[in-house]
């Protein structure tokens, strides 16, 4: 497998555009994306957890029940959550879209983000759409991942190739993601695209798989969004055997989904809102993956170890005390603790007790960009990874006056 350029543009038969549409006021940003399809796919979903939820996640659940979808729209700069009128809204999004390139419009995904519970202009969505479809381009990918940014400070695009049976295949993915994200389902938008065959419920079954070890494991802020969603579409242009059930073409497809999703749930991580670090917490040694993935998630989730980072403080306790409050099974007196960095590691914790440390070298492995915290215990096999970031002062600040 190897990384590769395009995003969801380089996989076959797909193309995109971006183009600023009015929903912003800020004419230089692009805000209306779209991916199109040459050929019908198998699609699937996985959707936010919060009970209030985006009006787009319920119009692209029902049009994807039969496991296909050509297309996807998303808007951002105003959440499509929160209104009276959102599924039809939504729906007409779809009509629209549907309407200009002559496909039905239950087979599209549709997406939106943004500020929540104000009007959505419609109006605008749909008067820019003639130009949003002429704007399709195999060299689209960049416009759309520009388009479906809020308070991103990078655009999100990955791209990978590898082989199923002697042909050559790809995944592609484009993501926002920068505040309002805990683990607890997906935790931003992401759209991914591949040209491998595989049927819809193969599809689904290797979606879910990855994403309880990739956008599951991410936290910025311990708030789980109302518009998240991660969608996928397989046109299978890549001529492969299609996939339909278990067996080594399907475990390829998912090691290379699962390295995608991880990638790019730590850009998302990366580039939390006001964030200078990437924080990995590494579980290994817990008696199951569940019991791994708990405490990893407790650990990248508290607000205080999070601090800690920002002020490259080797303070362990604090991973201690939120492994202990995760309510995973292990032994306390049975943990080692470790800050690794590309300035070196530092181990502070053994068999749950402290020990002697150099904090000038604590503090310089914790001043770099990306650190991980080795959580090691000995009771079993289980091992996961989450993906987090500091917080700092620019946090609040991009949050106190987020809507204007």
């Amino acid at each position: 497998m190897k990384y590769i350029d395009g995003g969801i543009c380089a996989p076959k038969g797909f193309k995109a555009s971006g183009i600023h549409c009015g929903i912003r006021k800020n004419r230089t940003k692009r805000d209306l994306a779209l991916i199109l399809s040459e050929k019908m796919c198998s699609a699937a979903a996985v959707y936010t957890t919060n009970k209030v939820k985006g009006a787009p996640l319920t119009v692209t659940k029902n049009n994807i029940s039969d496991g296909h979808a050509i297309a996807a729209i998303c808007n951002s700069g105003n959440a499509n959550t929160c209104m009276a009128d959102g599924v039809e809204k939504a729906e007409l999004m779809c009509n629209a879209l549907g309407k200009q390139l002559n496909i039905a419009p239950t087979d599209i995904v549709v997406a939106s983000t943004g500020v929540i519970g104000q009007p959505l202009n419609t109006d605008a969505i749909c008067a820019g759409i003639p130009a949003l479809c002429d704007g399709l381009s195999a060299d689209g990918c960049d416009n759309a991942a520009e388009a479906i940014m809020t308070t991103d400070t990078i655009k999100k695009a990955i791209a990978v190739e590898f082989e199923l049976n002697g042909k050559p295949v790809r995944i592609g993915a484009i993501a926002k993601g920068s505040g309002m994200i805990n683990p607890n389902m997906a935790t931003m938008l992401c759209f991914v695209t591949t040209d491998v065959a595989i049927s819809p419920a193969m599809l689904s079954n290797a979606l879910t798989y990855v994403t309880a070890r990739s956008f599951n494991m991410v936290s910025i802020d311990g708030d789980t969004s109302t518009n998240d969603m991660l969608s996928i579409l397989a046109n299978g242009m890549a001529g492969n055997e299609e996939i339909t059930g278990e067996g080594a073409d399907y475990d390829a497809f998912v090691q290379a989904l699962l390295a995608i999703c991880v990638k790019m749930a730590k850009l998302i991580a990366r580039d939390g809102e006001g964030a200078t670090k990437l924080i990995i917490a590494d579980v290994t040694g817990a008696c199951c993956h569940d019991a791994a993935a708990t405490i990893a998630s407790s650990i990248i989730s508290s607000s205080l170890l999070k601090a800690a980072m920002f002020g490259a403080d080797a303070n362990w306790g604090r991973v201690l005390c939120a492994a202990g409050y995760s309510g995973a099974q292990f032994d306390p007196t049975k943990v080692d603790v470790t800050f690794v960095s590309s300035a070196g590691s530092v181990d502070v914790c053994k068999n749950g007790g402290g020990i002697e440390f150099d904090e000038d070298i604590a503090k310089k492995v914790l001043s770099e960009e990306e650190i991980t915290i080795k959580f090691m215990l000995s009771e079993g096999d289980g091992c996961a990874q989450a993906f987090g970031c500091d917080l700092t002062y620019d946090y609040v600040k991009i949050n106190g006056d987020y809507r204007t």
